[in-house]
């Protein structure tokens, strides 16, 4: 395993990490399966949320007892200085632990990076935990790149977290930036929200930039961690047939589609956003229309009981024309 020192922090972590979204798909039980998986192949990286549901409680149960060979990375949506001190506190007892090692400001808009900073804000209780030995580090998170240019100007960030891979590459000048100010880069996404079916290729674009200090896949199972242990641990330079492969994913993919990051939730009419257009994707880029159309099916609500509201455009990072798009579905599937 190859390890990187995560910026100023100084913490030396492995190239890949892992990413706790998933947990939720599984049980606690799956869940230590997977720490003792990490802990044998030398993945001490683990990226969790206080919105991630259950995830930080199944971590917390499964990392009992070798919580000390793991850095822990969570981050709260909180704002004001007395929700993200909550949430801390919150975020120590789902871990069983005194410390957590990086703690992050979880996607904040121009605006509510405003009222982070300012008096009253949620940064004052992070500073405030930092000074208790409460957490180690403080990074950000974010989808826009706005806000990630900002990010670079604050002192009192350590890490960035940002979507990069093969289709979302246009943080790289930034991602080169935290290289030079010495701020740790955290690629989520390095899958496109599973748009990119192909792993290995996915995760063999991204290790190929010096610039990605850490890399944070999704994963519930073993064999995920297999995969992803193979390709992280290729260094040889990318082939031509690599990037070939490549460039027909950015060919079939484009811009606009759902990263299933789910801040689009909740729908007023109940419908699954993002699992409407993993469907579509399945039904239309990966010769599995049968079996789209199946699962399509089975879901309660479909992508036609949208009323257009807009709300969930409101919400989305990527400024995707949702309500268009559901149409779109909505008359593919025929329903």
């Amino acid at each position: 395993m190859e390890y990187r020192v995560l910026g100023k922090t100084g913490l030396k972590i492995s190239r890949l990490g892992f990413g706790g979204i998933p947990i939720q798909r599984i049980d606690a039980a799956g869940t230590k399966v997977l720490m003792q998986k990490l802990l044998e192949a030398g993945v001490n990286y683990i990226d969790t949320a206080r919105g991630y549901t259950v995830s930080e409680a199944f971590l917390g149960e499964a990392l009992e007892g070798i919580r000390e060979h793991f850095v822990l990375a969570t981050k709260s949506m909180a704002r004001t200085k007395d929700a993200m001190a909550k949430d801390i506190e919150t975020s120590l007892h789902n871990l069983r632990t005194d410390y957590i090692d990086l703690y992050q400001v979880h996607n904040p808009n121009m605006e509510q990076l405003d009222t982070v900073v300012a008096a009253g804000g949620a940064l004052e209780a992070l500073l405030e935990a930092r000074a208790a030995g409460k957490i180690g580090h403080i990074g950000l998170t974010a989808h826009a790149k706005e806000v990630f240019a900002r990010a670079l100007t604050l002192d009192w960030v350590e890490t960035i977290m940002f979507p990069y891979n093969i289709v979302e590459t246009q943080g790289e000048d930034l991602i080169h930036a935290c290289a030079e100010k010495n701020i740790g880069f955290i690629d989520m996404k390095p899958l496109a929200g599973g748009a990119i079916e192909d792993a290995a290729l996915a995760m063999r674009f991204v290790t190929a930039n010096p610039d990605v200090t850490v890399v944070i896949p999704g994963m519930a199972e073993p064999e995920e961690l297999a995969q992803n242990l193979a390709a992280v641990s290729r260094t040889e330079p990318l082939t031509e047939a690599e990037k070939t492969q490549m460039q027909a994913v950015r060919d079939t993919l484009g811009t606009q589609f759902c990263r299933r990051c789910n801040y689009c939730a909740p729908c007023s009419q109940g419908i699954n956003i993002p699992g409407v257009f993993l469907m579509e994707g399945y039904l239309l880029r990966y010769g599995l229309a049968d079996w789209a159309k199946a699962r399509y099916d089975a879901m309660a609500i479909k992508a036609s009981s949208c009323v257009a509201c807009g709300v969930c455009e409101t919400r989305c990072p990527y400024h995707l024309p949702i309500r268009e798009m559901m149409k779109k579905a909505a008359s593919e599937f025929g329903v």
